[in-house]
C-alpha cells in the first residue's frame, strides 16, 4: 500500500531514462575504479543512486509532519503525511467520536488536502496495514529495495544505459563494458604494427591479449585491464586483426593468415536470395525443408538436443565445409565475433580439427581432408555434439562396413549436366535420396561457371538436370530432395525456391509422395 512509483514496472520500463544526475554518477564512478565496467555494474550503481534519492526526498518531505497512521490520536493543527495518498500533507482540522459495531470505539479526524476536507480513522486499536513503527522505516519501505529492482527491471535498465552512452562521445565500449575516453592507454598506429608482428611469429595465433599486451611496452603507469581494454578497442577497428575465441577470454588472429575458405567464402556456399511465392509451398513440403535443414533456409533454431544429425550437401562437401543451420547454430555464440576458431575432434579416433566458424556467411570451415580421409559422400550422415570445453566440438559420421552401392554421378556431356548410375564403395550411411556425387570436378565447376554468367533460372536448371535423373528410375520420376541435391551442383539455392518452381511450373507433375514428372514442351 505504501509503495511508490519507483518500485513499479512503468517507472523503470516506460518512465526512466538517464539524467543529468545519473550520468554524473556513471562518470564519477569510472573516474574513481579507473577500470572499465559492465553495463550491468552500472546498472546497478544507478538503481541504489535512484533509490537514495527517493530516500532523501522522503525524508524532506515528512520533515516536520507527522507520519498518518490509523493506531495514533492527531490534534487540531497537527501535519500530517499520507504515504498511501502518494505523500499528500495536510492539516488536521477537527477531531470528533466515532463508533463502529465490528471495530468498535475510535476517533475520526477531519484533515484539509489540497483545499478539501477527508475524514480519516484515528486512535484505531485495531490492526491495520498503514500502521508501522517509525518514520525511518516507512522512509525505507517507500524508496525501494534496489536489490530486488534490479532483479526486476534490470535487463531494462541496462539496454536504456546502453542505448543512451552509446549517443555520447566521452564513453567507449567493447560487448558490454564501458569506460571513460579520457582514461584509455595510448595506442598508436606503431603498437598496431608490432601487434601485427608478434601476431606473424605466432604464425596468425591464436594469441590471448595477455600475450600482447606485454610485448608492447605501453605506458606501466596505467592498469593492465585498462591497456588490454584500449588495445582491444584499436584492434577491432583495425582490419588486420580478428577476435576469434568462441567462448572465454578474447583470443586474436592475423586475418591474413587464416585460411583462405575464411578470408574469401568458397564460390559455391553463397546464396543469392531468389524470389518465390512461401504461400505455393504445402504443408508436407514445409516438413521437408525442415528435414533438409538448409542453413539459407532461414529455420527457427532447433531445440538443442545434444547432439546434431546433418546430411552433407553437394556445396559443403565440396568447399569442405559444414552449414551454420538450424540445428548447428545452438553450439556457437554466433553474436561474439564474425569470425571463430574451434576445435573439432573426431570422436573415434581423437584427432583434432582446426574449424573456423564464420556467422555471416553460414558455414564451418575446415573438414575437406577429413571429408577426403573418410571418404564421406555426398548425403553422408554427420553428427556434431559438445565437446569437454567450450570451443571443442566432438564430430563424427554413421561408420559402417564399407558397401558398394549404386550412385548418381554428374557428368557434362552437350553442355548439360546429366546424371549415370555407377557402383562405389561407401563406407557411412547415407539417404539415397539426396547421394549424388562426380568424378569430373573440374568440368562440373566450370559448367556451373559457365551457367552463373548466363544468369540461367532455376526453372532452367530443374530441367536440365530432370530428364537424365528420371531416366535413373523405371517410374520416369524423381524425388524433390534428388532435385535439391542435383540443382545444388550447378547453383546454391535452399529447398523453397525449388518447392516453390516445381508447384508453380506446369511443366512439373506431382505424383505424390514429393516424387514428380517432367513434361517437356518439346
Amino acid at each position: 500500500m505504501n509503495q511508490t512509483q519507483i518500485q513499479t514496472a512503468e517507472y523503470w520500463e516506460s518512465y526512466f531514462s538517464l539524467s543529468d544526475s545519473d550520468l554524473e554518477q556513471i562518470y564519477n564512478y569510472l573516474l574513481e575504479t579507473e577500470k572499465p565496467q559492465t553495463v550491468g555494474a552500472l546498472a546497478d550503481l544507478i538503481i541504489k543512486h535512484r533509490v537514495r534519492e527517493q530516500a532523501n526526498e522522503l525524508r524532506r518531505v515528512m520533515a516536520g509532519r507527522t507520519v498518518y497512521q490509523p493506531q495514533r490520536a492527531y490534534a487540531v493543527g497537527e501535519e500530517l503525511v499520507f504515504p498511501a495518498l502518494k505523500l499528500a500533507q495536510g492539516k488536521v482540522t477537527a477531531v470528533r467520536s466515532g463508533f463502529n459495531p465490528e471495530y468498535g470505539d475510535f476517533s475520526v479526524i477531519t484533515v484539509e488536502i489540497k483545499g478539501k476536507s477527508r475524514e480519516f480513522a484515528a486512535d484505531f486499536k485495531k490492526q491495520h496495514p498503514l500502521n508501522v513503527s517509525n518514520g525511518t522505516e516507512l522512509t525505507a519501505q517507500m524508496a525501494g529495495d534496489a536489490e530486488a529492482i534490479q532483479h526486476a527491471y534490470g535487463p531494462a535498465v541496462t539496454a536504456k544505459i546502453e542505448a543512451a552512452l552509446a549517443g555520447r562521445d566521452d564513453f567507449v565500449h567493447l560487448g558490454d563494458q564501458w569506460f571513460v575516453k579520457s582514461l584509455m592507454a595510448d595506442i598508436n598506429i606503431g603498437h598496431l604494427h608490432l601487434t601485427e608482428a608478434i601476431l606473424e611469429v605466432a604464425n596468425g595465433g591464436p594469441l590471448t591479449m595477455a600475450e600482447i599486451a606485454p610485448q608492447l611496452e605501453l605506458d606501466p603507469g596505467i592498469d593492465p585491464q585498462v591497456q588490454e581494454f584500449s588495445l582491444t578497442q584499436q584492434m577491432l577497428l583495425d582490419g588486420r586483426f580478428d577476435e576469434v575465441s568462441p567462448s572465454g577470454p578474447a583470443t586474436w588472429y592475423l586475418r591474413r593468415m587464416e585460411p583462405e575458405g575464411v578470408q574469401t567464402t568458397p564460390e559455391r556456399l553463397p546464396y543469392k536470395p531468389i524470389p518465390y511465392d512461401r504461400a505455393l509451398l504445402t504443408p508436407q513440403q514445409l516438413l521437408l525443408e525442415q528435414e533438409l535443414d538448409d542453413e539459407w533456409s532461414d529455420l527457427p533454431p532447433a531445440p538443442s538436443a545434444g547432439t546434431a544429425v546433418l546430411t552433407l550437401a553437394y556445396p559443403h562437401r565440396w568447399a569442405g565445409t559444414l552449414p551454420l543451420n538450424a540445428k548447428t547454430r545452438p553450439f556457437f555464440a554466433l553474436g561474439r565475433s564474425p569470425r571463430q576458431r574451434i576445435i573439432l575432434v573426431d570422436d573415434q579416433t581423437n584427432a583434432q580439427i582446426v574449424g573456423w566458424v564464420v556467422a555471416e556467411d553460414r558455414y564451418i570451415y575446415g573438414l575437406g581432408d577429413w571429408y577426403k580421409e573418410n571418404s564421406i559422400p555426398v548425403g553422408g550422415f554427420i553428427h556434431l555434439s559438445p565437446g569437454p570445453e567450450p570451443g571443442v566440438l566432438m564430430l563424427g559420421y554413421d561408420r559402417r562396413r564399407r558397401q558398394r552401392e549404386w550412385v548418381r554421378l554428374a557428368v557434362v556431356k552437350d553442355n548439360r549436366l546429366q546424371f549415370e548410375l555407377t557402383r562405389r564403395d561407401i563406407p557411412c550411411g547415407y539417404d539415397d535420396l539426396l547421394i549424388v556425387g562426380t568424378d569430373v570436378v573440374t568440368a562440373v565447376d566450370s559448367h556451373a561457371r559457365r551457367a552463373a554468367s548466363l544468369q540461367m533460372s532455376l526453372a532452367a536448371h530443374l530441367m536440365e538436370v530432370f530428364p537424365s535423373l528420371a531416366g535413373l528410375t523405371p517410374q520416369n520420376t524423381v524425388h524433390a530432395k534428388t532435385l535439391y541435391s542435383a540443382v545444388n551442383m550447378l547453383r546454391r539455392v535452399p529447398p523453397g525456391p525449388i518447392f516453390a518452381e516445381l508447384m508453380r511450373n506446369p511443366a512439373f507433375k506431382a505424383v505424390g509422395d514429393h516424387y514428380w514428372q517432367y513434361e517437356s514442351a518439346a
